[in-house]
């Protein structure tokens, strides 16, 4: 009796450790951040609103936005710095992991990253230039997923961001402002299910003083994380397995 107590006691712990693992999932996605410096014309020297339209409805042919203009920056050439070959007044880059969790919210069905104050290389590259923060840096995230219906994408955050999905600008929050927050509902775009498709995030901290960083989806970004409810469920049969043997 007393083993079989037991048997059941494990069982019990077992089922409820495998369902909590299963809903609880990390995204690690890969992210390069560029250290501008702070006399970069676009940077620091502007201030403040949202500007519309400062890059093109599509990607270039280097993967980055095209540049078209407006308030709040200068030139091709010096836009150039931020993601693509540009290299005036860029003092640094660096790889930085993004960890999407499905726990934030109360569906898990959400992935979130959020940090609200997010300055990912303070002390890195080439400093704080005498603040409190590393205030001026851009970052690039590249990734894709395959399409299954009923995705949605949500970005807020202060400065610029534009995401691309298949190389269509769909997000577009240029400009040096607060937190703002803009989302994509993925079945207006005309993707077919079962397809894999690109997703592009181009992000910019460009003045002093606050940095707000945040992303809520459904889409299943790749890498998808590895399912740990099977690999625990399989451990939980071996033990099962175990514990029968004693019983007979």
């Amino acid at each position: 009796m007393k083993i079989k107590s037991a048997l059941t006691t494990f069982i019990t712990v077992l089922s409820f450790s495998a369902i909590t693992s299963v809903s609880a999932a990390i995204i690690n996605l890969n992210t390069t951040i560029r250290d501008m410096s702070d006399d970069h014309p676009d940077f620091q020297s502007y201030c403040c609103g949202s500007v519309k339209g400062m890059v093109g409805l599509t990607l270039g042919n280097d993967g980055t936005p095209t540049f078209i203009g407006g308030r709040m920056n200068t030139t091709p050439d010096n836009f150039s710095d931020w993601y693509s070959i540009g290299t005036d007044h860029v003092l640094g880059e660096m790889n930085y992991s993004l960890a999407f969790d499905n726990t934030i919210t109360t569906d898990p069905n959400i992935y979130t990253f959020t940090d609200s104050t997010f300055f990912p290389i303070d002390g890195l590259l080439g400093g704080n230039d005498g603040r409190s923060h590393n205030y001026h840096f851009t970052l690039r995230l590249n990734t894709d997923f395959t399409f299954n219906g009923g995705e949605t994408f949500t970005f807020t955050g202060d400065d610029d961001v534009w995401v691309f999905i298949d190389d269509q600008r769909v997000i577009d929050l240029g400009g040096i402002h607060r937190a703002e927050s803009a989302s994509v509902d993925l079945d207006s775009l005309g993707l077919k299910r079962g397809n894999d498709y690109s997703l592009d995030l181009f992000f910019a901290e460009r003045h002093t003083s606050q940095s707000n960083f945040r992303i809520d989806t459904t889409i299943q970004l790749k890498p998808v994380p590895e399912p740990s409810g099977i690999i625990l469920m399989s451990a939980s049969l071996f033990g099962l397995s175990l514990l029968r043997r004693r019983i007979k």
